[in-house]
């Protein structure tokens, strides 16, 4: 009978410890019976290794992985996308595997961000230049809205591909046309015409953030009539800027790039076209964010905003191919805005006013 009673209570133990291990809730168990808080992403059609934008942001949950201990390509891992049809599932492969925060990389995810937190309202999601509304058209309680103030750093660049053009043409490639990639364009226009009125500004855009191809093509053009210096706010197609730059430059005609959201000096070696870069931090920004997730105290329903003062943008620390009046112009210019003295455009129609405001 003694033997009997303990049979049916380890058969107990064991049917308890199987319900147990079936509440996980959104965490990962380790080997210590600790919780395991786990992050993801989702690249845009640019691809991690864009040496840009979805690279920065990646690079910033990896060192949130480091910070915590977590191991990457499980507890913080990314999901490529290669199309725009793409977004939503990744998104929710994330969210099904319980991750405890899942951010979406770019604005053109807004919409699939929007949806997926909408389904699944215990979720946790962040979008990168975007503000997720409902359809009330208000602020998501579930996602975290991280912008920055692109214009400002942008004007930083301009400043320098004014002062530094021999030309006085220089060149601005875009992206896809959108709101997004107008406050890159009215900023750097601004800054250029600021220690510049005279200078020309050639504006295109590619349509697409993953066509080098079309980028070097651009870039082929607007050097060819004059441009020395092009800023490339273009994703993956401004890898193709670097490469037209590099093939002129070793050829024997000098022309320069400025990169866009990581430093890019490396990726105008070895024929060093890179004159300097804006650099926009959302490694930094990713960073935040997961670290308050983590500690109970993700930032649902805020819009984050990320500028000059907050360190969120600016130029890049390689600084070795601009002359020292240079940065002490970019440094006066900076303070000026950071302390409101000069507010910069982010559309056409701001930017009208402002040159208007420089006569």
């Amino acid at each position: 009978m003694f033997k009997k009673r303990i049979a049916i209570l380890a058969a107990c133990v064991v049917v308890l410890a199987t319900i147990l291990a079936g509440c996980g809730g959104g965490t990962t168990a380790d080997t210590a019976g600790k919780s395991t808080f786990k992050a993801g992403m989702v690249t845009d059609t640019g691809g991690v290794n864009d040496k840009s934008f979805n690279q920065s942001s990646w690079e910033g949950l990896q060192s949130f992985a480091k910070a915590n201990r977590l191991k990457v390509g499980t507890d913080v891992k990314y999901l490529q996308s290669t199309q725009a049809s793409d977004y939503s599932p990744n998104l929710n492969q994330l969210v099904h595997q319980s991750y405890n925060v899942v951010f979406g990389i770019g604005f053109l995810m807004q919409n699939d961000v929007q949806n997926v937190a909408e389904q699944n309202p215990n979720a946790k999601l962040g979008i990168i230049d975007a503000v997720a509304v409902g359809k009330d058209n208000k602020p998501l309680k579930n996602v975290a809205s991280i912008t920055f103030k692109e214009e400002q750093g942008s004007f930083l660049v301009g400043v320098v591909a004014g002062m530094m053009t021999k030309t006085n043409q220089v060149g601005f490639i875009g992206g896809v046309n959108s709101a997004l990639i107008k406050k890159f364009e009215n900023g750097f226009k601004a800054g250029v015409k600021a220690v510049n009125p005279k200078a020309s500004i050639d504006v295109q855009y590619a349509g697409a953030f993953n066509a080098p191809d079309k980028g070097q093509a651009i870039a082929s053009t607007m050097y060819t009539k004059g441009a020395d210096i092009i800023y490339a706010s273009a994703g993956d197609t401004g890898n193709g800027v670097f490469t037209e730059a590099k093939d002129r430059t070793k050829n024997g005609k000098k022309v320069w790039v400025i990169g866009v959201d990581k430093d890019q000096y490396a990726q105008g070696l070895p024929q060093n076209v890179t004159l300097t870069s804006m650099v926009k931090r959302v490694d930094k920004a990713i960073y935040d964010v997961a670290t308050k997730a983590k500690a109970g105290k993700f930032p649902g329903g805020q819009v984050l905003m990320y500028g000059l003062k907050e360190n969120g943008v600016g130029i890049a620390p390689t600084t070795k191919n601009m002359p020292q009046n240079v940065l002490d112009r970019v440094n006066a210019y900076k303070q000026k805005i950071i302390d409101g003295s000069i507010k910069v455009p982010t559309t056409d129609r701001e930017y009208q006013t402002y040159l208007s405001n420089l006569k």
